[in-house]
């Protein structure tokens, strides 16, 4: 009887090794489920706030010459290059009516003069003399017009940087020339919201060109756009760019950088920083209570195997440096090292 008991006794005791091991297994899986992550605390650090911007040079002025009306050209005295003064002389247009008008006031002038005569010895009412003033201040109008139409000047001290008509052409829509103003420059940048309070008119700026390498290049802000974009919460800041060498040109590809002082930032290192495919998003993943936590943010500097950041993160927080690839809002991590 005994020996049957023992017997008996056997498959009991091995469904509760079973059972018993079934349940460690079970712990095991559900800690191996947690996504093993290295991580480090976002700080805040003294960083010089420079920020550089991107950004195409222009002309300060830029003027097509044109006439008012339609008309053949008769001479252009300047070619794609040239430098011009002004008030210069830069096209002629064709003058024939002007001709006309200048021989109209040449008799009127004459017609003036002997009426002049004839009034102070009694010979002419003043109304008939008045009635000839006011007619050659009529055609010295007409003349003018036709001059400024016909004879057609630069505004401004500058360069030709287009020509788009030959003697004998008849002028149509596009401008028959293009002078720019080549000193100053500028060039207009799209300054992140934050910097708002901290950009001043004057304030200088350091600026490189592609084309020159790290040469720097002295600028000024000159004028500062009086509202933000409510899409990308910028807002515009042009920036004079002083060029008495003339060695910057339009077009150029430039690189501009605000010196705002020193404060401090929040500052994590640069392997946290992912980008969302697709987009421009920049985003980390902090820890909170062993949960990931996405978190979108706004990148200041790169310094060195650092970044600054602007706005999405506060000191303190837990930021994942690796294991990051793994995660998605809501995962379940466990710290490996901190």
């Amino acid at each position: 009887m005994k020996t049957k008991n023992a017997v008996k006794l056997l498959p009991i005791i091995g469904l509760g090794i079973l059972i018993s091991c079934g349940e460690k297994k079970t712990e095991t899986t559900s800690e191996n489920s947690k996504i093993k992550v290295n991580t480090t605390v976002a700080k805040l650090q003294p960083v010089d706030k420079v920020s550089t911007y991107t950004a195409t040079v222009k002309a300060d002025v830029i003027n097509q010459i044109t006439p008012a009306v339609p008309g053949r050209i008769e001479k252009i005295y300047v070619e794609i290059g040239d430098k011009v003064r002004q008030g210069q002389l830069l096209v002629q247009m064709e003058s024939s009516n002007l001709q006309q008008q200048n021989t109209q006031l040449a008799n009127l002038e004459k017609d003036y003069e002997r009426y002049s005569a004839l009034l102070k010895e009694g010979g002419i009412a003043q109304q008939q003399v008045d009635q000839i003033k006011t007619q050659i201040d009529v055609l010295k109008t007409v003349i003018k017009n036709i001059q400024d139409n016909t004879q057609l000047k630069s505004p401004i001290n500058g360069t030709v940087t287009a020509r788009n008509y030959d003697n004998g052409d008849v002028f149509a829509q596009q401008p028959i020339l293009t002078v720019q103003q080549l000193n100053p420059l500028k060039a207009v940048i799209n300054v992140t919201e934050s910097y708002f309070a901290l950009v001043k008119q004057g304030m200088s700026v350091d600026i490189t060109l592609d084309v020159y390498g790290s040469e720097v290049f002295t600028g000024k802000v000159s004028l500062i756009y009086p509202t933000i974009d409510a899409t990308t919460h910028t807002f515009g800041v042009e920036v004079t760019i002083l060029n008495s060498h003339l060695r910057v040109r339009p077009g150029m590809y430039a690189r501009v950088s605000l010196n705002l002082g020193t404060g401090e930032s929040i500052i994590i290192p640069d392997v946290t920083i992912q980008r969302q495919p697709g987009a421009n998003d920049k985003f980390v993943f902090t820890i909170e209570d062993g949960i990931a936590k996405y978190h979108k943010v706004e990148l200041g500097q790169h310094l060195g195997e650092n970044y600054e950041i602007l706005s999405g993160l506060n000191p303190g927080d837990v930021v994942v440096t690796a294991g990051q690839t793994r995660l998605i809002d809501g995962t379940k991590v466990e710290i490996i090292n901190h």
